[in-house]
């Protein structure tokens, strides 16, 4: 957040990879549907640098290990039903909140800031998993990858929180752990800070172009707070 800057006053939370260790989940889930069609299972490793883009493409992704596009396109809607079916009877169940989550959002709702969930997870995933790990109440509004027309990295999730909360993008900041929630906060306006310990497609983190790289949310808050302390006493 640069100097000078306006103060911030909603922050746009990714979720897997962010707030939750989800991969455990994505592999009982995968390796669920692979079984079912007759495949070997695959590793956390793997699963990884697949996450962020969707319940398609990671469906897709990992039939693709296997298999090639037309024999994917054949079985993908027997596959996504069997991976929908799967992750839900499992959801939340292996997945772990990552340090200073829950004291970060704390901080930040203590700082007045409004907060929202933007994640490329389907609603129907998300929203039981927000309620079950105690995260949905610090969220007025949660969207998902179903909320939109285009999932990150466009700019269309970003913009739709910021309408939603009616905050202009210059005063919000999009926290991630990809370059999915990078560029789509870039394109919307909306300042960036990234977490270390995600996912982001398997690449270093340090080669995601934002306004900072912060440790927890609870550092996130901490930052937040002091850039508004000085935007009040420059603005």
């Amino acid at each position: 957040m640069r100097a000078g800057a306006a103060g911030i006053r909603a922050v746009i939370i990714d979720l897997d990879g962010t707030m939750l260790d989800t991969v455990p989940d994505f592999e009982a889930a995968l390796n669920g549907m692979r079984h079912d069609l007759g495949l070997a299972p695959i590793s956390q490793a793997i699963i990884k640098p697949l996450v962020g883009k969707g319940s398609e493409k990671l469906v897709r992704d990992a039939l693709l290990l296997d298999w090639d596009a037309a024999r994917v396109d054949a079985a993908y809607a027997d596959a996504m039903a069997g991976y929908q079916r799967h992750y839900l009877a499992i959801n939340g169940a292996r997945s772990t909140l990552y340090d200073g989550v829950l004291e970060g959002l704390a901080a930040m709702q203590a700082l007045g800031l409004r907060l929202v969930c933007v994640t490329n997870k389907p609603l129907a995933f998300a929203l039981p998993l927000l309620a079950q790990k105690g995260l949905a109440p610090y969220f007025e509004q949660v969207f998902g990858g179903d909320s939109f027309a285009k999932k990150k990295p466009d700019a269309m999730p970003m913009l739709g929180a910021c309408a939603a909360l009616d905050i202009p993008p210059a005063q919000v900041v999009a926290i991630g752990d990809s370059s999915n929630d990078a560029e789509s906060a870039r394109a919307a306006g909306c300042f960036v800070l990234t977490v270390p310990y995600g996912y982001n497609h398997g690449r270093p983190v340090q080669e995601i172009q934002s306004d900072g790289i912060v440790d927890s949310l609870l550092d996130a808050a901490r930052r937040i707070g002091a850039h508004n302390a000085t935007a009040s006493l420059t603005n």
